[in-house]
This record gives structure tokens, C-alpha cells and sequence, in this order.
């Protein structure tokens, strides 16, 4: 098993609660720090991501703006449902800054990670970047 970032695991988003066509999704993993997903409004809001394969992941690390609260859930099917709580954190406010949070999921296995965004600064939030402290579990 390599550390890896998330990016080196295959991941994709296959959820996203909002979609604006400017700032979608997608922009979450393209490993760049000047584009990102930005919300449409309204809460809670969430996002689904897919690793190729069962991975172990320690921690993620999410770069945003104007979150305030956030859970993430595990998932270990090859279909996003039946999810588990692993953490949720608040967020401290970053005027004019991003946010950057490290939460630790103390080595879940996971096939899907949900982030649910419950409440946020303003009506609008982004997500810049996700990354992970992960290993794949496939030999």
C-alpha cells in the first residue's frame, strides 16, 4: 500500500447537490486552487466522490470558503447509498482567505466519501480542493 493523493486514486465526483456551469464540480479534483464548485444557494449542501477502489483513507483536506459546518460520510459499496458518519468539524470564518481544514477519518476504508455542507458563512460557498492522505487496498 503507497500513500497517494487523492488524485493519483481514480476519483471522481458522482454527486454534486448544485451544478453552475461556470464552476462545476469537477473543479473540486483538478488539483488547481483557482477554480472551484461553488454552491447555488440554500443548505445543506453535498458532494459525492468515487475512488477506482476500495481505499484507506487517514485524513482530506478541504480548501473553501464561507463553509461553517461540514460532515463527511463513508461509503464501502460499489454503489453511492448506505453511508456511515466518519467526522464533521466546524469551520472557523477566513475573511478574503480560504479555508484550509484537515480532517482525520482515522483510516476508514471507503469506496464513495459524502461531504454534507449543513451551514455556511453566506448563502453561497465554494470547494477549491480536495486532497487525502490515502492508500489503495488493492495489491
Amino acid at each position: 500500500m503507497n500513500e497517494s493523493s487523492i488524485r493519483s486514486l481514480g476519483l471522481k465526483v458522482v454527486v454534486a447537490a448544485s451544478n453552475d456551469e461556470n464552476h462545476p464540480p469537477e473543479n473540486m479534483i483538478d488539483g488547481n486552487a483557482n477554480t472551484f464548485w461553488m454552491s447555488t444557494g440554500m443548505f445543506p449542501q453535498e458532494f459525492i466522490i468515487r475512488f477506482a477502489e476500495m481505499t484507506n483513507v487517514s485524513s482530506v483536506t478541504l480548501d473553501s470558503y464561507n463553509v461553517k459546518h461540514l460532515k463527511v460520510e463513508k461509503n464501502t459499496s460499489e454503489n453511492a447509498s448506505h453511508f456511515e458518519f466518519v467526522e464533521e468539524k466546524e469551520l472557523k470564518l477566513t475573511e478574503g482567505q480560504l479555508q484550509t481544514n484537515s480532517i482525520s477519518l482515522g483510516g476508514s476504508n471507503a469506496t464513495h466519501l459524502r461531504f454534507i455542507i449543513t451551514s455556511g458563512y453566506d448563502h453561497f460557498v465554494a470547494v477549491h480542493k480536495i486532497d487525502a492522505a490515502a492508500s489503495s487496498l488493492v495489491v
